[in-house]
Formats: structure tokens, C-alpha cells, sequence
């Protein structure tokens, strides 16, 4: 049985884009569906899940920011990739803040959004993680092929990018991986990724999880290395 195409929405207020969008990446192999905006995306999603929601930024009504932020309040761990027009890397990391997993400004190269999407899609099991593993870590509990973090028995929803994170250091627990090394593991090594994006991914990550982001018992900042995260019971 062959494995099921990556399910894509597509949510821009351009007609054009949209179109050219759907036929442009449903002939690299997403099964792809599209929405005007926030409230059509709503019924898109309520009728069926997707893999990978490609969210314009600028748009009426909703903007791609407050989509995002909605998601997220919601527990919705839906991966996202905002486009936008904007250059200025403030809007890259207010994005990044509020959990969107990754930015491509436009214009773009068609192809450049097929290799962001399989990127995104990737991460959801890391590289050097196996798939059936379950990862504990003081009342923490991370299960790698069911996409799931619970602590003391209680699911925490997380998303695309926070799980690749955890699950690399989890992976290396007890020891530090550099900044460099976070972006390689959990990201691909081709990514385009600052160490300030690093840094805000992993203050998100720490809030997610209700590591105190002042004072972080799990997730540890090894100043002037990068992070780790520690060993130990509750």
C-alpha cells in the first residue's frame, strides 16, 4: 500500500496565488486544498485534518499572526509555514513567538516552498530518534511515534518545531547541544535559521512545557554552548 500524500491548506486572500499554489505543489505529491482566510480555513479544517497548514501573513479580517496566535491558544499543534511580503525580521520573530515553525518572504521560487513544506513535514520525527521510542525525563514522558508529550499523565500539546527540539535534546539528555547542532537535528542543516530563532523557539518551548522560563529546571541554557536537558526525577 502506498503511503498517503502529505495533506497541505493553503490559506492566502490571492486567488492567483492560491491557484498556482494548489497545482504547483500537488504535482510534487501534497494533496493539496485552499482557503481565503481564517473562517473558510475553519471549515476547511472542522471537514478534514492537514499535515501543514501555508499561511499568508498579510490578509483582512484574520492576519496570519492572529491565526497563529488563535491556533495555538486553542492547543491546534497544526504545523505552519507564514508567507509574507514583509522583509523586517521583527515580523520573522513575532511569527516564530507565537508558534509559527517557519517564514518564506515573498516572492519566492515555487521550489523553495516544496523544500520548506518536506522540511517542516520531516521534523516531525527527527532525525537519530527512532520512531517507537518513548524518551522519560522527571514527570515528563515524550513519545516519538505518537507525537505526544505528557507530563504526570496529562497530554501538553506541542508544536511541529517545539516537538524536533525537545525530542534532540531529549535524545542527548545530559548533554549540551549547541545552537548549531539544535538547528541540524531538529530543523535540516540546509534551514536558514539565527541563533535569536533558536533562542525564541526554545523560551516557547520552555513556557509550553511550564519549565519556568526564569529559572528552568529541565531545559538548561549552557551560556556561551547552547542548551541541554537535564537528568534527574521529579
Amino acid at each position: 500500500m502506498s503511503p498517503k500524500p502529505p495533506r497541505i491548506l493553503v490559506v492566502d486572500d490571492d486567488p492567483e496565488l492560491r491557484s498556482l499554489l494548489q497545482r504547483f505543489l500537488g504535482e510534487h505529491g501534497f494533496k493539496v486544498r485552499t482557503a481565503s482566510g481564517g473562517k473558510e480555513m475553519n471549515r476547511e479544517l472542522a471537514r478534514e485534518p492537514v499535515d501543514l497548514l501555508v499561511l499568508d501573513l498579510m490578509m483582512p479580517d484574520e492576519d496570519g499572526l492572529a491565526i497563529t496566535r488563535r491556533l495555538r491558544a486553542d492547543g491546534e499543534a497544526i504545523p505552519i509555514l507564514m508567507l509574507t511580503a514583509r522583509g523586517d525580521p521583527i515580523d520573522r520573530v513575532l511569527g516564530l513567538e507565537m508558534g509559527c515553525d517557519d517564514y518564506l518572504a515573498k516572492p519566492f521560487l515555487p521550489r523553495e516552498l516544496v523544500a520548506r513544506a518536506s522540511a517542516i513535514l520531516r521534523r516531525s520525527t527527527p532525525p537519530g530518534v527512532s520512531a517507537e521510542e518513548t524518551i522519560n525525563f522527571g514527570p515528563y514522558s515524550l513519545d516519538v511515534s505518537g507525537h505526544r508529550l505528557s507530563r504526570d499523565g496529562e497530554q501538553i500539546i506541542l508544536s511541529s518545531r517545539e516537538f524536533a527540539l525537545l525530542a534532540a535534546l531529549a535524545q542527548s539528555q545530559g548533554r549540551t547541544l549547541s545552537r548549531a547542532m539544535l538547528v541540524e537535528r531538529a530543523i535540516g542543516r540546509d534551514a536558514e535559521v539565527t541563533d535569536r530563532a533558536i533562542d525564541v523557539a526554545i523560551a516557547r518551548l520552555r513556557k509550553t512545557i511550564g519549565d519556568d522560563p526564569s529559572e528552568p529546571r529541565w531545559i538548561r541554557t549552557v551560556w556561551g554552548t547552547g542548551y541541554m536537558l537535564a537528568t534527574g526525577g521529579k
